[in-house]
């Protein structure tokens, strides 16, 4: 199942155009939650069709997930440019869900707080199942879907904070889409295609069979010290060729494109936010962003339940 998210509502992917349901789901995160899959898109009926050359407007297609998963320094190309050995356990974080943007939202950049925005192209994957203790042989029957990310990343915060997540979670900074594909359409988790342009010239290029944790591996791992949920989402980790790779970052007016194997392609323009008031005095103050919410607003989906008989659980941690 290949899905989107309309201002119609949730379209299945067929024939060259989105084929938009009758369906009271807001979004294809809230189906996920809560049947743990896109299969119960199959049944929908069409009351609209929207071919795909006509450029149609899309929206998140995950809503605002509960859980938002991202992990370091994950791609073996990375490793050896930085010059820095395979971690031995996932750098893991987590990012505020307040900031999920669209596709095709204008991205801003708080560039009174940041002098360094970069992007990051990665493979998201969004789980179908409850995952907690799980060996890597069982968690790839847990993920429901995967997308397109672009994890923006302020790089001098992180290095001023030491801390992924504010670098991170400023509004719109995790761009999630263009479109979802359902598991059973991956042949292989890993042998997916990543790329990224920037203003039409590639950036980064690889594929998960490049990952030090693969995907499997990567979401056991996380599940041994913490309980996933249907409808969360985990981004995976990028090759090589970012900004700070190459010395070169966003600038307002740019234009990255995101592109995930058998997904739609996920592009944002970047442009600078409104200055904020002073940030509080201090050792490397600056002054503080002003959230832009509004032109990133994102449905948010219903609460997801604590649990599950069908959680996959082992006794002993992933190796």
């Amino acid at each position: 199942m290949h899905v989107v998210m309309t201002p119609d509502g949730i379209g299945r992917i067929e024939d060259g155009a989105i084929a938009v349901l009758d369906l009271p789901h807001p979004d294809a995160g809230t189906v996920i939650e809560q049947t743990g899959a896109l299969d119960a898109l199959g049944a929908g009926r069409v009351v609209r069709r929207i071919p795909l050359d006509e450029g149609p407007e899309l929206l998140a297609p995950l809503g605002r997930p509960r859980g938002l998963w991202g992990v370091g320094l994950n791609y073996r190309c990375k490793a050896a440019l930085t010059g820095r050995p395979a971690p031995d356990e996932p750098i893991l974080y987590l990012a505020s869900p307040s900031s999920v943007s669209a596709p095709g939202a204008e991205v801003p950049l708080p560039m009174d707080r940041t002098a360094e925005p970069d992007y990051e192209a990665e493979i998201a994957v969004v789980l179908g199942r409850p995952l907690y203790r799980a060996s890597a042989a069982d968690a790839w029957a847990a993920v429901a879907a995967v997308t397109a990310a672009n994890d923006f990343t302020a790089r001098d915060v992180m290095r001023r904070t030491s801390a992924p997540t504010l670098a991170k979670s400023f509004p719109g900074f995790t761009a999630l889409g263009a479109s979802v594909l359902s598991r059973d359409e991956i042949a292989d988790p890993d042998a997916i295609g990543v790329r990224a342009f920037v203003n039409g010239e590639l950036r980064q290029e690889g594929s998960s069979a490049d990952m030090i944790f693969p995907i499997p591996e990567l979401l056991a791992r996380i599940s041994w010290y913490a309980a996933l949920h249907p409808g969360d989402v985990v981004l995976t980790g990028t090759p090589a060729g970012t900004g700070q790779d190459r010395g070169v970052h966003l600038a307002a007016g740019d234009t990255v494109r995101v592109e995930i194997d058998g997904v739609l392609a996920l592009t944002n323009r970047v442009a600078a936010a409104p200055s904020g008031p002073a940030a509080p005095s201090g050792p490397g103050a600056t002054q503080a962003a002003a959230p832009a919410a509004s032109a990133l607003s994102v449905p948010s989906g219903p609460a997801v339940p604590s649990g599950s008989a069908d959680t996959l659980t082992i006794g002993s941690p992933p190796r």
